[in-house]
């Protein structure tokens, strides 16, 4: 059954391309826009595509984006043919990209003041195989009832939306989340490395582990891909969780937090400037063989 609420989706990529199709199968209207030319899209059922994000926000009750990084929401958002040229007061901004929590809170402030637009800061946790399924989880920031205005679409890709609190806890959220997924996956490159070197079949070792203390999704996705030296297709790159943490030290900066997350930033960091910055994550297990990661 087709939805009144019009929706425009703007960034198409590994996880926006996957959200995007639940919506429309959930049967909402759909606007479509990415910033590059995907000759291989194959456009869902009640969707179009537009030429520009503004022509994509045009009419939007409801404004998803899903890009790289903070610079790239502010181009689609600001920059020539954005998004907030098109937007109207009281429609949704809901950014489901992982930026810094500082620059969300500024944006949200000048799209309010240019078009009376209003922002929810939607990161999401669950991979591509999450978004496939409809099972990602949604950490959100922002009102109270903007958020449950959000809340029956975003069911269309997500099995759980946890409001965080104020226009930015969302991010600071999902910053949280890649702390732990970043220390766990540089831990369990380690734990493969000496599964190896002592002659344990490390195959063996995410099933082995299951149901334990050890137990986590990154272990089940990202220790039998290490283990069998399977690195494609690329679920998480490197560069990506890098980014992430660079943002999350940013929000600690001037404290004495995050002393832990330091250290696997600078692992991480090594690794990607190591020619892996857009390699799948499981390639971590290679600098952990040669001691380095």
């Amino acid at each position: 059954m087709e939805h009144a609420m019009r929706i425009a989706f703007l960034g198409l990529g590994l996880m926006g391309s996957r959200m995007s199709r639940r919506l429309a199968d959930a049967g909402y209207p759909l606007s479509l826009w990415n910033r590059s030319v995907l000759p291989s899209l194959q456009l869902p059922a009640n969707s179009t595509l537009a030429a520009t994000a503004a022509d994509a926000a045009q009419g939007a009750d409801i404004v998803f984006c899903c890009v790289s990084d903070t610079q790239a929401v502010d181009a689609v958002l600001f920059g020539e043919n954005g998004a907030a040229e098109r937007m109207r007061a009281g429609s949704l901004f809901v950014d489901c990209s992982s930026i810094s929590p500082a620059a969300t809170r500024k944006m949200a402030a000048r799209l309010f003041d240019s078009c009376g637009a209003r922002w929810i800061d939607a990161p999401v946790s669950g991979g591509t195989g999450g978004a496939e399924r409809g099972e990602l989880v949604v950490f959100a920031g922002g009102d109270e009832a903007d958020i449950e205005r959000l809340r029956p679409c975003a069911a269309a890709f997500s099995r759980r939306l946890t409001r965080m609190g104020n226009t930015g806890s969302g991010q600071l959220t999902k910053l949280c989340n890649q702390l732990i997924v970043a220390s766990n996956a540089v831990l369990i490159a380690e734990a493969v490395a000496l599964a190896e070197q002592g002659g344990v079949d490390a195959r063996a070792l995410a099933p082995a582990l299951a149901g334990g203390f050890a137990d986590s999704l990154p272990l089940q996705i990202l220790a039998p891909r290490m283990s069998a030296d399977s690195f494609e297709p690329v679920q998480w790159k490197v560069s990506t969780l890098l980014k992430d943490l660079d943002n999350a030290l940013a929000a600690a900066e001037g404290t004495p937090l995050l002393p832990l997350a330091t250290h696997a930033r600078a692992l991480i960091a090594a690794h990607a400037a190591a020619g892996h910055a857009d390699a799948d994550l499981s390639t971590l297990v290679l600098g952990a063989r040669a001691g380095q990661c």
